[in-house]
């Protein structure tokens, strides 16, 4: 806990934060019958300082996401001395796949094989092996995208397919935003029951893609009770974002 010693006040706020956060994962695993080490808690930093993270990790966070490389790369470098793992969780561009795989860990966003392709490419030129999950549109029609990135259910297998076998790549699994529209709109727990079902049929071929990245702030507790192995908990960490008061 000695992380707070920085800034008491800020790390009084983020240790009760964490604790209620805390507090809603445990229920949601008791409630469907899961352990709690079942459920890895990834704070989205966003916006937020390096002192934050720096709180956030004295404080046992050892999971951290970013959005926008421009935020993450520097943001990552100032805290290169903590025991982070980086997900990168935001859309993509595919020209920065060399800037993004020299810090992140994990990539949540892949929804194209160009992307596939320039990820590939830069693991392999920085020596480094990147975990990766098709991120899943479950308001998007057959072949299209969704509105914050993503495939469509039934482009799924084709894209995981590329990513097992992409040099410098690793297919960890699958993740999903609950969508703002379509058949899913203001149905979280719905839309989690559906990225679960097309988890278990990715097992089938990709046994070893168990990750499940779904659930924010507003429904983490519907992505817990519906299987979900990651959530990404910003503002109910941080606090309501600089700009969004």
């Amino acid at each position: 806990m000695n992380g707070a010693a920085g800034d008491p006040v800020r790390g009084a706020q983020l240790a009760a934060n964490l604790a209620r956060v805390e507090e809603r994962i445990a229920d949601a695993c008791a409630t469907a019958g899961r352990d709690r080490k079942e459920v890895t808690l990834i704070v989205v930093t966003k916006t937020y300082p390096a002192t934050d993270v720096r709180l956030l990790a004295g404080l046992g966070v050892r999971e951290v996401a970013e959005n926008r490389d421009q935020e993450a790369g520097p943001k990552a470098e100032a805290t290169a001395d903590l025991p982070l793992s980086w997900h990168f969780v935001g859309q993509l561009q595919t020209n920065k796949a060399r800037s993004v795989v020299r810090y992140a860990d994990h990539v949540h966003s892949v929804d194209r094989l160009r992307l596939v392709g320039a990820l590939s490419s830069a693991a392999t030129a920085a020596g480094r092996r990147i975990g990766c999950l098709v991120q899943v549109a479950l308001d998007a029609e057959s072949g299209d995208r969704g509105e914050r990135g993503g495939v469509a259910p039934d482009a799924v297998p084709a894209l995981a397919d590329a990513l097992a076998s992409a040099p410098g790549l690793r297919l960890d699994g699958l993740m999903t935003v609950a969508p703002l529209s379509g058949a899913y709109a203001g149905q979280p727990r719905a839309a989690f029951d559906r990225l679960m079902e097309i988890s278990s049929r990715l097992r089938e071929t990709h046994p070893a893609a168990t990750m499940v990245s779904a659930g924010m702030s507003q429904d983490l507790d519907e992505a817990v009770t519906a299987g979900a192995t990651h959530v990404r908990v910003g503002t109910a960490v941080l606090g309501v974002r600089p700009g969004l008061r």
